[in-house]
């Protein structure tokens, strides 16, 4: 089998998988992404593991759980030692560079343990992490984060090179609007989400990466490369340059998915959420019909961006030795469930589009079909190891490789159920509780029928996903379903428990060591000759 050589991994911020028309939205027409998926292999049960950028992220870079290598939330550092993608792949001769978000901060303690200088090579390297920062941008720069980094951002360089005036103005330009009057109306306020970005389109932040990751490409020339094009969008702030900011009215949206059985009687944590501001937010009459418009418009954006990008590749005949990878780092409530933002594990957070289009012709069997495996987000680097030809990691890696499903095949083994978790510690929803800051933790077991939610210190949630797959009813204090609790709970004991600690040695290695113990004279338990 040959090698890939090249790499596109596209990624986009808080998209829904059930916002893309492959995945069944009836309004929301995205053309370029169906027509990626008609080459390759969509997945319709793939979740992260964590809804939440960082962890998220951290996971689907280094193919590890959240409960493993410790980035529990956003701005969590990566642990100095974690190996991720670039790690993987730079031995290989494949430069991986990321163009936009990775919402991750390097660990600045161990690097000062250890004498690493943050601007050297081996800094750089760590703190992006393990990409070749080619155009990092997390896509988050009101005044004072853009401050506190010393004001310097290459777009906002950029866009004063265009004629946008100001010190901020990604702030000013790309992610605010202008009143009747000729006043500024920040996006970061939901009730200007429906209102046209001052950016124009061509300057947004959507176009600028799509540009910038093609300048990537073709100055790598004929060396191998993995481009992380990491959209910032549709993530908030939920605003959208004309013409895409009105394309879609109420008659184009999905209907609104919660119940009021829901709040009747809801599980503490998830009570304390649904009691937080972006909830209550998004759960006002009329907030969802301000801030989709906004939100749908960004994802078409995207996908005629992509568009354009795809057919490119196919211009220059790189589509042939590239393979394409499309997903999202989490979902988005958008009032479903009567919450706001993600956080939880309710289907619309915590499950992603996933499309791979791997060129090579084993690959053909699968060639615009579905696959319904359960997968994970931490899939996706032992899947680039394997199709880079890189050297596999099974000791460290808590991922799968996704290539026999690319192939046609289901490996008799293949997970059962998929696993996600949260640390709360960062939000009102803990004061709420008046949970200890380590006490703030939750982990979702999802397998083909249930979906059991483990709180520490607190009752369990569970959904019957067969018979109630919108997730309105929940059985976790249903004495009726103990039994089934309990399974579910030595399930999530099991997995937790399997994690891949022995990150140092490889299996050959404890092999090694244990011949070496027979033949190095030294002898435990002998009784004598």
């Amino acid at each position: 089998m040959t090698k890939i050589k090249n790499i596109l991994f596209i990624m986009a911020d808080q998209l829904r998988w059930d916002y893309l028309s492959c995945y069944g939205h009836p309004h929301l027409d995205t053309p370029n992404i169906d027509k990626l998926a008609s080459k390759g292999l969509r997945f319709d049960r793939a979740y992260v593991q964590s809804p939440v950028c960082g962890p998220s992220r951290a996971s689907t870079y280094t193919g590890r759980t959240v409960f493993s290598h410790g980035a529990t939330w956003n701005r969590v550092p990566l642990p100095l030692g974690e190996l991720t993608l670039g790690d993987y792949l730079r031995p290989q001769g494949v430069t991986t560079a990321v163009v936009g978000k990775t919402h991750m901060v390097p660990d600045r303690e161990g690097m000062a343990r250890l004498g690493v200088e943050a601007g050297g090579d081996i800094g750089i390297k760590v703190s992006q992490p393990g990409f070749d920062p080619y155009e990092r941008d997390d896509g988050l720069h009101p005044d004072g984060v853009l401050a506190a980094k010393g004001g310097k951002l290459r777009y906002n360089d950029w866009l004063r090179d265009k004629g946008y005036a100001g010190d901020n103005p990604w702030d000013r330009w790309a992610n605010s609007a202008e009143g009747p009057e000729g006043e500024l109306l920040s996006g970061w306020h939901l009730k200007n989400s429906n209102l046209p970005a001052r950016v124009r389109e061509e300057h947004s932040e959507t176009a600028y990466m799509t540009m910038r990751a093609r300048e990537f490409i073709e100055e790598m020339g004929d060396q191998p490369w993995l481009c992380h094009l990491s959209y910032i969008k549709p993530h908030w702030p939920y605003i959208a340059p004309a013409p895409y900011h009105d394309m879609y009215g109420p008659e184009s949206f999905l209907p609104l998915h919660r119940s009021a059985e829901e709040r009747a009687d809801p599980n503490p944590v998830y009570a304390a959420f649904m009691g937080m501001e972006v909830s209550e937010t998004f759960s006002k009459q009329g907030a969802r019909e301000v801030v989709l418009p906004a939100y749908m418009g960004l994802i078409k954006q995207i996908d005629d961006h992509l568009g354009r990008l795809f057919d490119w590749l196919e211009e220059t005949g790189r589509d042939r030795d590239t393979m394409i990878v499309l997903t999202s780092d989490h979902g988005d409530y958008l009032g479903d469930h009567w919450m706001g933002e993600k956080e939880l594990f309710h289907e619309c957070s915590v499950r992603v589009p996933l499309i791979i289009c791997d060129p090579r012709p084993e690959a053909d069997a699968t060639r615009g079909t579905a696959c319904d495996a359960l997968v994970e987000a931490i899939d996706l680097v032992p899947t680039f190891l394997e199709a880079t030809g890189a050297p596999p990691a099974d000791h460290r890696l808590e991922g799968r490789s996704l290539m026999p499903l690319l192939q046609g095949e289901t490996p008799e083994d293949w997970r059962d159920a998929v696993l996600s978790e949260i640390d709360y510690a960062f939000y009102a929803a803990r004061e709420t509780l008046d949970v200890g800051l380590s006490e703030a933790r939750a982990y979702m077991l999802r397998s083909e029928r249930w979906k059991y939610v483990y709180y520490r210190g607190f009752p369990p949630q569970l959904f019957d996903l067969e018979n109630d797959p919108e997730e309105f009813r929940d059985l976790g204090r249903d004495p009726a379903y103990q039994a089934e609790r309990d399974r579910m709970q030595a399930a999530l004991l099991d997995r937790l428990t399997a994690r891949k600690n022995r990150v140092t040695m490889t299996d050959a290695g404890v092999r090694a060591m244990r011949r070496d113990e027979d033949e190095s004279g030294i002898m435990i338990g002998k009784w004598g000759a």
